[in-house]
Protein backbone atom coordinates (compact mmCIF):
# COMPACT_ATOMS: atom_id res chain seq x y z
CA UNK A 1 0.00 0.00 0.00
CA UNK A 2 1.07 3.46 -0.93
CA UNK A 3 0.33 6.73 1.23
CA UNK A 4 0.87 9.72 -0.46
CA UNK A 5 1.64 13.08 1.73
CA UNK A 6 2.10 15.30 -1.10
CA UNK A 7 -0.06 16.50 -3.43
CA UNK A 8 2.61 16.95 -6.30
CA UNK A 9 3.55 13.11 -5.64
CA UNK A 10 0.25 11.88 -6.07
CA UNK A 11 -1.17 13.80 -8.69
CA UNK A 12 2.33 12.70 -10.40
CA UNK A 13 1.83 9.02 -9.50
CA UNK A 14 -2.39 9.41 -10.98
CA UNK A 15 -1.33 11.29 -14.20
CA UNK A 16 0.86 8.49 -15.29
CA UNK A 17 -1.27 5.96 -14.58
CA UNK A 18 -4.29 7.91 -16.31
CA UNK A 19 -2.01 8.10 -19.51
CA UNK A 20 -2.17 5.04 -19.60
CA UNK A 21 -5.85 4.56 -19.43
CA UNK A 22 -6.54 3.56 -15.53
CA UNK A 23 -9.31 4.55 -14.18
CA UNK A 24 -9.47 5.91 -10.68
CA UNK A 25 -12.72 5.73 -8.09
CA UNK A 26 -12.18 8.31 -5.07
CA UNK A 27 -13.09 7.91 -1.60
CA UNK A 28 -13.00 11.04 0.74
CA UNK A 29 -12.58 10.45 4.45
CA UNK A 30 -11.64 12.22 7.78
CA UNK A 31 -9.76 8.98 9.16
CA UNK A 32 -11.01 6.70 12.13
CA UNK A 33 -12.14 4.59 9.41
CA UNK A 34 -15.20 1.87 10.31
CA UNK A 35 -16.83 -0.77 7.94
CA UNK A 36 -18.96 2.01 6.68
CA UNK A 37 -16.42 3.72 4.88
CA UNK A 38 -14.97 0.18 3.77
CA UNK A 39 -18.47 -0.55 1.77
CA UNK A 40 -17.29 2.65 -0.19
CA UNK A 41 -14.24 1.59 -0.86
CA UNK A 42 -15.25 -2.04 -2.12
CA UNK A 43 -17.27 -0.12 -4.92
CA UNK A 44 -14.87 2.08 -5.96
CA UNK A 45 -12.53 -0.64 -6.25
CA UNK A 46 -15.10 -3.42 -8.27
CA UNK A 47 -15.79 0.12 -10.20
CA UNK A 48 -12.67 1.27 -11.46
CA UNK A 49 -8.95 0.13 -11.70
CA UNK A 50 -7.33 2.05 -8.77
CA UNK A 51 -9.02 3.41 -5.82
CA UNK A 52 -7.92 6.27 -3.63
CA UNK A 53 -8.60 7.27 0.04
CA UNK A 54 -7.95 10.59 1.42
CA UNK A 55 -7.34 10.44 5.19
CA UNK A 56 -7.95 14.20 6.23
CA UNK A 57 -9.36 16.05 9.21
CA UNK A 58 -10.35 19.06 7.41
CA UNK A 59 -10.43 22.12 10.04
CA UNK A 60 -12.61 24.45 7.74
CA UNK A 61 -15.39 22.25 8.12
CA UNK A 62 -15.66 22.21 12.17
CA UNK A 63 -18.16 24.80 13.47
CA UNK A 64 -17.16 23.69 17.06
CA UNK A 65 -13.16 24.15 18.06
CA UNK A 66 -13.45 21.13 20.66
CA UNK A 67 -15.13 19.03 18.22
CA UNK A 68 -12.44 19.61 15.75
CA UNK A 69 -9.45 18.86 18.62
CA UNK A 70 -11.48 15.55 19.59
CA UNK A 71 -11.95 14.35 16.30
CA UNK A 72 -10.18 11.03 16.34
CA UNK A 73 -7.00 10.79 14.27
CA UNK A 74 -5.78 6.78 13.77
CA UNK A 75 -3.98 7.01 10.56
CA UNK A 76 -1.74 3.77 12.31
CA UNK A 77 -5.44 2.02 12.59
CA UNK A 78 -6.87 3.19 9.03
CA UNK A 79 -4.32 1.69 7.12
CA UNK A 80 -4.30 -1.27 8.51
CA UNK A 81 -7.76 -1.74 8.23
CA UNK A 82 -8.07 -0.59 4.66
CA UNK A 83 -5.08 -3.46 3.74
CA UNK A 84 -7.68 -6.28 5.06
CA UNK A 85 -9.42 -4.81 1.70
CA UNK A 86 -7.04 -4.52 -0.54
CA UNK A 87 -2.91 -3.53 -0.39
CA UNK A 88 -3.16 -1.48 -3.53
CA UNK A 89 -5.34 0.97 -2.55
CA UNK A 90 -3.27 4.74 -2.50
CA UNK A 91 -3.08 6.83 0.19
CA UNK A 92 -3.79 10.56 0.26
CA UNK A 93 -2.86 11.80 4.12
CA UNK A 94 -1.64 15.19 3.79
CA UNK A 95 -1.08 18.18 6.58
CA UNK A 96 -2.98 20.76 6.67
CA UNK A 97 -0.35 22.86 5.31
CA UNK A 98 -0.22 20.68 1.97
CA UNK A 99 -4.23 21.48 1.39
CA UNK A 100 -4.37 24.64 2.49
CA UNK A 101 -0.65 26.37 2.06
CA UNK A 102 -1.27 28.73 4.76
CA UNK A 103 -4.48 29.73 4.17
CA UNK A 104 -6.96 27.85 6.24
CA UNK A 105 -9.82 28.93 5.04
CA UNK A 106 -12.98 28.01 3.42
CA UNK A 107 -13.80 29.20 0.46
CA UNK A 108 -17.81 30.76 -0.17
CA UNK A 109 -20.07 28.68 -2.49
CA UNK A 110 -23.75 28.71 -3.47
CA UNK A 111 -25.31 25.57 -4.08
CA UNK A 112 -28.82 26.97 -4.75
CA UNK A 113 -30.42 27.19 -0.95
CA UNK A 114 -29.54 23.18 -0.36
CA UNK A 115 -26.52 24.77 2.35
CA UNK A 116 -29.43 26.83 4.53
CA UNK A 117 -31.56 23.73 5.20
CA UNK A 118 -31.33 20.93 8.19
CA UNK A 119 -27.84 20.60 9.14
CA UNK A 120 -27.05 24.63 8.11
CA UNK A 121 -29.13 25.70 10.30
CA UNK A 122 -27.17 24.35 13.33
CA UNK A 123 -23.28 24.54 12.07
CA UNK A 124 -22.80 27.70 10.98
CA UNK A 125 -20.32 27.82 8.06
CA UNK A 126 -19.84 24.02 7.63
CA UNK A 127 -21.00 23.39 4.25
CA UNK A 128 -18.52 26.23 3.09
CA UNK A 129 -15.57 23.99 4.59
CA UNK A 130 -17.00 20.87 2.52
CA UNK A 131 -16.89 22.22 -0.54
CA UNK A 132 -13.67 24.08 -0.24
CA UNK A 133 -11.93 20.55 0.96
CA UNK A 134 -14.22 18.21 -1.55
CA UNK A 135 -13.28 20.52 -4.45
CA UNK A 136 -9.36 20.57 -3.37
CA UNK A 137 -9.47 16.85 -3.25
CA UNK A 138 -11.14 16.34 -6.38
CA UNK A 139 -8.51 18.46 -8.20
CA UNK A 140 -5.55 16.64 -6.78
CA UNK A 141 -7.26 13.58 -7.07
CA UNK A 142 -8.79 13.79 -10.38
CA UNK A 143 -10.98 10.93 -9.80
CA UNK A 144 -13.41 9.16 -12.13
CA UNK A 145 -16.07 8.20 -9.78
CA UNK A 146 -16.35 9.95 -6.12
CA UNK A 147 -18.18 7.54 -3.60
CA UNK A 148 -20.05 9.21 -0.49
CA UNK A 149 -22.45 7.64 2.11
CA UNK A 150 -25.65 8.69 2.12
CA UNK A 151 -25.79 8.94 6.23
CA UNK A 152 -24.56 12.43 5.40
CA UNK A 153 -27.49 12.72 2.76
CA UNK A 154 -27.52 16.30 2.68
CA UNK A 155 -23.61 16.61 1.93
CA UNK A 156 -24.17 14.32 -0.35
CA UNK A 157 -26.53 16.47 -2.53
CA UNK A 158 -24.15 19.42 -1.76
CA UNK A 159 -21.44 17.65 -3.24
CA UNK A 160 -23.39 16.94 -6.36
CA UNK A 161 -24.20 20.85 -7.03
CA UNK A 162 -20.86 21.21 -6.33
CA UNK A 163 -19.35 18.94 -9.35
CA UNK A 164 -22.35 20.08 -11.08
CA UNK A 165 -22.35 24.04 -10.68
CA UNK A 166 -18.35 24.29 -10.97
CA UNK A 167 -18.25 21.58 -14.13
CA UNK A 168 -15.73 18.84 -12.26
CA UNK A 169 -15.48 16.13 -14.71
CA UNK A 170 -16.37 13.50 -11.96
CA UNK A 171 -19.09 11.18 -11.37
CA UNK A 172 -20.36 11.55 -7.46
CA UNK A 173 -22.15 8.49 -6.20
CA UNK A 174 -24.20 7.63 -3.27
CA UNK A 175 -23.95 4.55 -1.44
CA UNK A 176 -26.56 3.34 0.62
CA UNK A 177 -25.81 3.74 4.65
CA UNK A 178 -24.19 1.03 5.97
CA UNK A 179 -25.41 0.21 9.40
CA UNK A 180 -24.64 -2.04 12.76
CA UNK A 181 -26.73 -5.52 13.38
CA UNK A 182 -28.39 -2.91 16.12
CA UNK A 183 -29.41 -0.27 12.79
CA UNK A 184 -27.48 2.32 14.28
CA UNK A 185 -25.76 3.61 11.46
CA UNK A 186 -21.56 3.22 11.22
CA UNK A 187 -19.41 6.89 12.09
CA UNK A 188 -16.55 7.91 13.16
CA UNK A 189 -18.25 9.34 16.46
CA UNK A 190 -19.62 6.06 17.79
CA UNK A 191 -16.04 4.67 19.32
CA UNK A 192 -16.56 8.24 21.28
CA UNK A 193 -20.02 7.18 23.03
CA UNK A 194 -20.26 5.95 26.53
CA UNK A 195 -21.39 2.69 27.39
CA UNK A 196 -24.69 3.61 28.59
CA UNK A 197 -25.13 5.92 25.42
CA UNK A 198 -24.11 3.60 22.93
CA UNK A 199 -26.96 1.11 23.74
CA UNK A 200 -29.22 4.17 23.31
CA UNK A 201 -28.23 5.20 19.92
CA UNK A 202 -30.13 2.58 18.23
CA UNK A 203 -33.18 4.20 19.35
CA UNK A 204 -32.59 6.48 16.41
CA UNK A 205 -33.10 4.30 13.51
CA UNK A 206 -35.53 2.58 15.28
CA UNK A 207 -37.59 5.55 15.45
CA UNK A 208 -36.98 6.51 12.13
CA UNK A 209 -38.18 2.99 10.59
CA UNK A 210 -41.61 3.63 12.77
CA UNK A 211 -41.67 6.95 10.74
CA UNK A 212 -41.57 5.68 7.80
CA UNK A 213 -44.51 3.39 8.69
CA UNK A 214 -46.63 6.25 9.90
CA UNK A 215 -46.17 8.08 6.98
CA UNK A 216 -48.02 5.95 4.79
CA UNK A 217 -51.32 7.02 6.67
CA UNK A 218 -49.87 10.19 9.08
CA UNK A 219 -49.32 13.92 7.99
CA UNK A 220 -45.45 14.88 8.25
CA UNK A 221 -46.71 17.01 10.56
CA UNK A 222 -48.47 14.85 12.73
CA UNK A 223 -45.31 12.41 12.00
CA UNK A 224 -42.88 15.29 13.35
CA UNK A 225 -44.69 15.48 16.55
CA UNK A 226 -44.88 12.30 17.16
CA UNK A 227 -41.35 11.77 16.63
CA UNK A 228 -40.57 14.80 19.16
CA UNK A 229 -42.74 13.03 21.37
CA UNK A 230 -40.74 9.76 21.51
CA UNK A 231 -37.15 11.88 21.86
CA UNK A 232 -38.62 13.41 24.49
CA UNK A 233 -39.05 10.13 26.69
CA UNK A 234 -35.43 8.80 26.39
CA UNK A 235 -33.57 9.98 28.86
CA UNK A 236 -30.01 9.16 26.92
CA UNK A 237 -30.88 10.94 23.52
CA UNK A 238 -31.54 14.51 23.24
CA UNK A 239 -32.93 15.64 19.47
CA UNK A 240 -31.96 18.70 17.71
CA UNK A 241 -34.07 18.38 14.40
CA UNK A 242 -36.31 15.81 13.07
CA UNK A 243 -37.07 16.96 9.21
CA UNK A 244 -39.26 15.54 6.38
CA UNK A 245 -37.47 16.60 3.29
CA UNK A 246 -38.25 16.76 -0.23
CA UNK A 247 -35.08 15.39 -1.63
CA UNK A 248 -34.72 17.88 -4.33
CA UNK A 249 -34.85 20.97 -2.79
CA UNK A 250 -34.33 19.46 1.27
CA UNK A 251 -36.71 21.73 2.23
CA UNK A 252 -39.48 20.78 5.02
CA UNK A 253 -42.24 19.45 3.74
CA UNK A 254 -45.54 21.33 4.60
CA UNK A 255 -48.06 19.04 2.76
CA UNK A 256 -47.46 15.49 1.20
CA UNK A 257 -47.32 15.25 -2.62
CA UNK A 258 -47.88 11.95 -4.62
CA UNK A 259 -45.35 13.28 -7.30
CA UNK A 260 -42.63 13.92 -4.49
CA UNK A 261 -40.02 11.82 -2.87
CA UNK A 262 -39.29 12.48 0.78
CA UNK A 263 -36.43 11.61 3.24
CA UNK A 264 -36.89 12.00 7.30
CA UNK A 265 -33.52 13.28 8.71
CA UNK A 266 -32.74 13.40 12.18
CA UNK A 267 -29.82 14.65 14.38
CA UNK A 268 -29.86 14.13 17.86
CA UNK A 269 -26.98 14.57 20.93
CA UNK A 270 -25.87 11.09 22.84
CA UNK A 271 -24.08 13.65 25.75
CA UNK A 272 -21.90 15.94 24.07
CA UNK A 273 -21.41 13.54 20.75
CA UNK A 274 -23.74 14.38 17.72
CA UNK A 275 -25.59 11.77 15.51
CA UNK A 276 -27.19 12.10 12.10
CA UNK A 277 -29.14 9.37 10.44
CA UNK A 278 -31.94 9.73 7.87
CA UNK A 279 -34.23 7.61 6.03
CA UNK A 280 -35.86 6.94 2.57
CA UNK A 281 -39.52 7.51 3.41
CA UNK A 282 -41.61 6.67 -0.28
Amino acid sequence: MTIFNNKSEIQDHISKAKSKGATFGFVATMGALHNGHLSLVQSALQENDVCVVSVFVNPTQFDNVEDLKKYPRTLEQDVALLKTVSNSILVYAPSVEDIYGGNTKAEHFSFDGLEFEMEGQFRNGHFDGVGTIVKRLFEIVMPNIAYFGEKDYQQLAIIKKLAQKYNLPVIVKGCEIFREDTGLAYSSRNSRLKPDYRNAAPFIFKTLTTAKVRFGTKSAKEVTKWVETQFAKNKFLELEYFVIADIETLKTVKRKSKFKTYRAFVAAYADDIRLIDNIALN
